[in-house]
């Protein structure tokens, strides 16, 4: 039987992304992403619920989350869910899920973080994120822009 493992959020980053390096050298960025749902509960009250969700990205989009990515920014991060364990420095079994990313599109401008800001740039032009290599038009990074 076929299964399917696929996340998909806009959001906005709760903190700047940290970059990390494997024993390869392999970069690594982690940060947060702030999902918001608005609901009425029962007493007809407009509430707000936030969940957090946290995001890994690797080899090189890692290091265009470090460049592009920052506190507050809008971006849509397509992936799948991955739950690891580990023991922490006091001997605890340690368990988290997070979400791995497989492709992202930065929305809005830099600064802005308001949803006006998805329709008003997506046409925008990227700024480039090496000497030969530039993000796409369309600002979409997939699998097939991953070094392996």
């Amino acid at each position: 039987m076929a299964s399917l493992n696929k996340i998909m959020l806009i959001g906005n980053l709760g903190r700047d992304p940290e970059i990390r390096y494997t024993q390869e050298g392999a970069p690594v960025a982690n940060f947060s992403l702030a999902t918001t749902e608005s609901y009425t509960d029962k007493g007809g009250v407009r509430q707000e619920r936030t969940e957090w969700h946290n995001i890994v990205a690797w080899n090189k989009l890692a290091e265009l989350a470090k460049r592009y990515l920052s506190k507050g920014r809008q971006v849509y991060v397509e992936g799948r869910l991955r739950t690891r364990e580990w023991t922490d420095r006091d001997g605890n079994k340690r368990r988290t899920t997070e979400v791995v990313a497989s492709q992202m599109v930065l929305l809005g401008s830099r600064g802005d973080t308001s949803a006006e800001a998805v329709s008003a740039t997506a046409a925008a032009p990227m700024p480039a994120y090496g000497e030969s290599e530039a993000v796409p038009e369309n600002g979409r990074i997939t699998d097939d822009d991953l070094p392996f």
